[in-house]
């Protein structure tokens, strides 16, 4: 058992609240208490998997002095804490700073990796963004986006959080570092999240895009070659499969053990394979991954049972008969002297 609080530094993902890793999900709802900012991380994934008894504190309407009194009180009454950070909490949002400061408290202290925001956008579009065109990519964080034209002059792929009030600027820094105004550019805004934009544009239109979606606040802008949309073929036989109904996904392998796995475990009945949908309706089958999150949340949740006391065990040994005992002689048997008999007399 631990002697002090413990602070996690969690990556909530990109936003969705099934895109947290498992240990995330874990630490949420241990927690005690739960630090996050509404404005970058969706407001569902908190409530999916913190207690309800948690306390939930804005990290935009405290102040870093607040928020290291939370600290030592964590250290003082072993409390459990949790930061979220939208994405992957081990690529930015300030841990290094507030990860020495818990240190320094006594505080245990661990960083939870997660999904980020670079790599849904990229799964999103399904590209590949460290192709062989360009064989790396540059990430330029807010607080470095002046340096986006000594990076631009690399030819990389770039993947920049820039502020959508100031891409005016950004553009300008893309000319002067080398990227045509025919690059392919990626608008990602909110990744994964039901309010999402993802649009396919270059850096000559991206201005008027970024207007167009009205994306003032912080976005993610991958340019690049490796971004590029890929052409698609439309077939002539589109218009004659219109009205065919909707084919039913086929469980895999995978999912039909872990959800056979998940049944036993618990001690429910295994899932039924669910029935074709029809027409114009989409299949709804169950996430086995998604039920291993919920497991693992109503196991931390609900309070500890103290196991009963196993009975103790009386152990009656049956008595067992003595066995014979046998006694050795070195010397011969002695023979019994044979009886005499008496003698008569006269008088008899």
């Amino acid at each position: 058992m631990t002697t002090t609080g413990r602070v996690s530094f969690v990556g909530a993902g990109p936003g969705a609240a099934d895109l947290i890793t498992l240990r995330g999900a874990r630490r949420v709802a241990e927690a005690d208490v739960v630090i996050w900012a509404p404005s970058a991380v969706d407001a569902e994934c908190v409530r999916e998997h913190a207690r309800a008894e948690a306390e939930l504190v804005d990290f935009s309407r405290v102040t870093p002095e607040e928020i290291t009194d939370l600290y030592r009180r964590a250290a003082a009454s072993r409390q459990t804490v949790v930061r979220l950070h939208a994405g992957d909490a081990a690529t930015g949002g300030g841990v290094q700073e507030q990860h020495d400061l818990c240190v320094r408290l006594g505080l245990d202290v661990e960083v939870v990796p997660g999904v980020s925001v670079v790599a849904a956008a990229a799964a999103k579009i399904g590209r590949e963004i460290t192709s062989t065109e360009a064989s790396s990519a540059v990430l330029i964080s807010p607080e470095s986006s002046e340096k986006v034209r000594e990076f631009a002059a690399l030819q990389t792929t770039m993947a920049a959080t820039v502020s959508g009030a100031r891409v005016g600027q950004f553009v300008e820094k893309l000319l002067e570092g080398g990227y045509t105004a025919e690059t392919p550019v990626v608008v990602a805004y909110k990744v994964s999240q039901a309010d999402e934009v993802v649009a396919h544009t270059t850096v000559g239109e991206l201005e008027s895009v970024v207007k167009q979606h009205k994306l003032y606040r912080p976005t993610l802008f991958l340019v690049g070659t490796a971004v590029k949309a890929p052409t698609r073929r439309v077939s002539s036989s589109v218009g004659t499969s219109v009205d065919e109904p909707l084919r039913a996904a086929r469980p895999s392998r995978w999912s039909r053990r872990a959800a056979s796995r998940i049944a036993t475990r618990t001690d429910e009945p295994i899932p039924a394979p669910a029935p074709v949908p029809a027409a114009g309706t989409a299949a709804a089958e169950p996430n086995p991954a998604w039920t291993a999150v919920e497991e693992i949340q109503q196991s931390v949740r609900r309070p500890a049972e103290e196991p009963a006391p196993k009975p103790k065990l009386t152990v009656v040994a049956a008595e067992m008969p003595k066995p014979p005992t046998v006694r050795a002689s070195t010397s011969a048997q002695k023979k019994k002297p044979a009886r005499k008999p008496h003698k008569r007399t006269a008088g008899n």
